[in-house]
């Protein structure tokens, strides 16, 4: 069992940037994929970014050229570096860590872009 806990999360205003942390409980190497999503109000929870173990990265249309997903292995760490933000980008941002059987989640960490 691995637990996730993101942090980083909070308010900032439009434009502004945030770096939010999932650090999980045991070792990362052996995961497919390891990824953020996020849910607003009132909408489904949707991918946002996704780094495999390969360190290959993918993005939602929404966030290319703005947000960057990266890992430490070492650290057992994944990172998510949100810049030029919009009030769009507010919602809970939630970890995951995929393998083949195997689904986690963090608790999620709430990200506010507002003036």
């Amino acid at each position: 069992q691995v637990q996730l806990v993101e942090s980083g999360g909070g308010l900032v205003q439009p434009g502004g940037s945030l770096r939010l942390s999932c650090a999980a409980s045991g070792s990362i190497f052996g995961f497919n994929t390891m990824g953020w999503y996020r849910q607003a109000p009132g909408k489904q929870r949707e991918l946002v970014a996704l780094i495999t173990s390969g360190a290959s990265r993918a993005y939602a249309d929404s966030v290319k050229g703005r947000f960057t997903i990266s890992r430490d292995n070492a650290k057992n760490t994944v990172y998510l570096q949100m810049n030029s933000l919009k009030p769009e980008d507010t919602a809970v941002y939630y970890c995951n860590a995929h393998r083949v059987m195997d689904d986690y989640w963090g608790q999620g960490t709430q990200v506010t872009v507002s003036s």
